[in-house]
């Protein structure tokens, strides 16, 4: 069983990031610059840095994401007024409405993922990934507790 959890969720990730690459292709973007519309769709005006952390990535590749939205007419860079270092993120009315086109395409991905299961079933599996998530996030919590606490022991 252990060997099929790991590898069934491995293979479940693949499959639904091939899946969605093949699915947001029809709208000329990828899916990871998919994930940057989405979270600027949710926090308008997040900085760069913040938006990278946020998305676990280098802050050179998000640059490059960024980059080709702003090339595409879909967000903007606005120095912030605060510190003209900083750039904070926005979305352009295109990247507005795509947005929205995205947002019924994850919809979609999320019905055809779930197939056949009941709304009782694909609730309770749902619900069951959540327990996961928060089994791992803990477990990790733990592992950096006792490393900070060797550190300073």
């Amino acid at each position: 069983m252990t060997s099929e959890f790991m590898f069934g969720l491995a293979e479940l990730q693949r499959l639904l990031r091939l899946y969605a690459d093949k699915q947001t292709a029809r709208y000329g973007i990828t899916r990871a610059q998919w994930a940057v519309l989405a979270k600027l769709e949710r926090f308008e005006g997040m900085t760069q840095s913040d938006l990278a952390e946020q998305m676990d990535m280098q802050p050179i590749t998000l640059t490059r994401l960024v980059d080709r939205l702003c090339d595409n007419d879909l967000i903007e860079r606005r120095s912030d007024p605060a510190d003209r270092r900083v750039n904070r993120l926005f979305l352009r009315k295109p990247g507005r409405a795509l947005a929205t086109k995205l947002a019924a395409l994850r919809t979609e991905i999320t019905r055809t993922a779930l197939g056949n299961m009941s709304r009782a079933e694909a609730s309770q599996f749902v619900a069951q990934l959540t327990t996961i998530k928060d089994n791992i996030r803990d477990a990790l919590q733990d592992i950096e507790s006792r490393t900070e606490d060797a550190n300073y022991g």
